[in-house]
């Protein structure tokens, strides 16, 4: 079984002024629904206010949690923050912290939202509200769930704001594999970031993250690793630099999941990018990198 995590308030209404694809979530899950009985379903709780603030600004958050987000922030988030916009970003970050607790236990999970690597201290970035993955990996940290964690990100973008968000704690490591010339234009210091030219592809990829993310593993050796699982690395995609197939995506991630199970790493997986005119073919990038993710851990194909 994979352990899949979800919430409905992932699937909120499409905000005015917005190109965010607010159904991709929906998709996602009915796509992963359609799969059959090779997942089991955990709803989150939202993340508490104090986790929330232990990570962010608490007047941001207070902003965002009472949909009073000011415009100059919300032209940086990339649509306005309603109500059920604020709901969702709180119930996110929950899914996250809570993928990577059942990941613990049964190896791997994957949360159907998440990977919001843009957002800051005090405002959110580049259709990112709050930080998940600096969430989750703050929380497990204090809470002494585990002593060291990854956040292994393979978005196009650079994940910016977690590395900003966890930059000063040990316990914590970064890693970003994206492409040099995408956003934002202003990149963060991870603890590794892995910079790509433009039309990079398949071979090349897999090259370099395999040279470069190994002897992290090995030096860091973390108890957990926060997998942001973005899909638009993609040939093509509407926000994306590079050319990865489609056959290169599951190469990644099915490599990503033999790497991290052959070791004994769990590992939990958050959506990441994806982006297109399509929104039925980017969710099912989505779902055949949750299946790609889940196989190894599962022990059999799974059609994809």
């Amino acid at each position: 079984m994979i352990h899949l995590v979800h919430h409905p308030d992932y699937v909120a209404p499409a905000p005015k002024r917005s190109q965010y694809q607010w159904n991709k979530n929906g998709l996602v899950r009915d796509l992963l629904r359609e799969e059959g009985a090779v997942f089991t379903w955990h709803q989150p709780e939202p993340m508490p206010r104090c986790w929330l603030e232990a990570v962010h600004d608490p007047d941001y958050v207070e902003e965002v949690l009472s949909a009073s987000v000011p415009p100059e922030k919300e032209r940086r988030i990339g649509f306005p923050v309603t109500p059920a916009v604020a709901r969702r970003s709180q119930a996110v970050p929950g899914g996250t912290w809570l993928a990577a607790r059942l990941a613990l236990e049964h190896g791997f999970a994957a949360n159907t939202a998440g990977g919001s690597h843009h957002a800051l201290a005090s405002t959110g970035a580049g259709f990112c509200v709050f930080n998940d993955l600096a969430l989750a990996a703050v929380r497990l940290v204090e809470e002494r769930t585990v002593d060291r964690i990854l956040i292994v990100d393979c978005d196009v973008h650079q994940g910016d704001g977690t590395a900003s968000l966890t930059a000063g704690r040990p316990e914590i490591a970064t890693y970003s594999i994206h492409a040099e010339k995408n956003f934002p234009v202003r990149k963060a210091h991870s603890t590794l970031d892995v910079p790509l030219r433009d039309g990079v592809g398949d071979a090349e990829y897999m090259e370099t993250l395999e040279r470069t993310l190994l002897p992290l593993l090995e030096s860091f050796a973390p108890d957990l690793v926060l997998y942001q699982a973005g899909v638009d690395p993609l040939a093509g995609d509407r926000l994306g630099r590079l050319a990865l197939s489609y056959d290169g995506l599951i190469a990644r991630d099915r490599w990503i999941s033999g790497v991290m199970t052959s070791r004994g790493i769990p590992f939990a997986s958050a959506l990441g990018g994806g982006y297109g005119e399509d929104a039925l073919e980017v969710s099912r990038r989505h779902v055949a990198s949750i299946l790609a993710l889940g196989q190894g851990v599962a022990g059999r194909a799974l059609q994809l």
